[in-house]
């Protein structure tokens, strides 16, 4: 008899402690959504924050994996970046307010919510200021007067089209326009010498390629010649590389020039330049030819 007290006694503990817990969370959640309508404007700014960086994240990732095209996907970014600057206006709008109110509102969400949108303003407007600082070309080349030529992979057919043509610029071709371009704003960009025969040279450049995770085209010690692939990690852009090595007179050393062309968009912002600089500096030494 003692025992079946003792079982009914546990039963109705354990059916308390359930009620307990279901009553504790529903009142969580009551307070939860009671605190998000009784401040409803630091819910709006988290929200929106979080919601704009998600964006511009959706849309980097969803055009570099296929899903829309990569101007649905710049479309996307430009879009989020005015939503987190309508964030940044927003929260400083807020904040004055409750401070003339003498509200008391929740400054952590506030605070959190700006961290998040100028951070997230702050990572485009560096883009932004990369690209204008920059020519809107996208074929860097260590040799202008005879560009490396692709043989296994092929050149885009518009490489030339819409080359910027500044007033100073008058009467010169799209090729003169890229030249000039190039040499001014990347003028270290030349043909490098390294004191190992042209064979080796390949064999060690697709060595280095392979190591940078590059998808190889077309290696040819005896002929050479080198073509690779690079995807970059976030739009997924595939830039096309070609590698020529070419004797000295003596036969002991080699002459390496390098070109790296993105496939799509119209300036690289200096992504084929710091691709060309730092595996030639890796290859070589970095001892110029010139």
């Amino acid at each position: 008899m003692s025992d079946q007290n003792d079982n009914d006694s546990n039963q109705k503990t354990d059916e308390n402690l359930r009620v307990f817990q279901s009553e504790k969370s529903s009142n969580a959640a009551i307070s939860n959504r009671s605190f998000l309508l009784r401040d409803w404007r630091a819910s709006l700014l988290i929200f929106a924050a979080i919601g704009a960086t998600l964006w511009g994240l959706v849309a980097s990732f969803g055009s570099g994996f296929g899903f829309w095209e990569f101007p649905t996907g710049f479309a996307g970014l430009r879009y989020s970046f005015f939503l987190a600057v309508a964030v940044i206006v927003l929260a400083i709008i807020f904040i004055i307010w409750d401070k003339f109110k003498n509200n008391k509102p929740s400054w952590v969400l506030r605070i959190l919510a700006l961290a998040i949108a100028l951070l997230y303003v702050g990572y485009m407007l560096k883009l932004v200021g990369t690209a204008q600082s920059l020519p809107a070309i996208h074929d860097i080349s260590t040799d202008l007067a005879d560009p490396p030529a692709f043989q296994t992979l092929t050149l885009r057919t518009d490489n030339l089209d819409n080359i910027p043509n500044d007033d100073d610029m008058e009467g010169l071709s799209p090729l003169q326009r890229w030249t000039r371009l190039h040499q001014e704003a990347y003028p270290t960009i030349r043909s490098v010498r390294i004191d190992m025969k042209v064979a080796d040279v390949i064999i060690k450049a697709e060595r280095l390629a392979k190591d940078r995770g590059w998808d190889i085209a077309s290696s040819v010690p005896e002929q050479g010649r080198l073509e690779a692939t690079e995807t970059t990690s976030i739009f997924r852009f595939k830039d096309d590389v070609v590698l020529r090595v070419r004797p000295t007179q003596n036969g002991a050393s080699s002459i390496i020039d390098m070109r790296s062309v993105s496939r799509v968009g119209q300036s690289d912002l200096g992504a084929n330049a710091e691709r060309v600089e730092s595996f030639l500096a890796d290859l070589s030494g970095t001892t110029s030819a010139n």
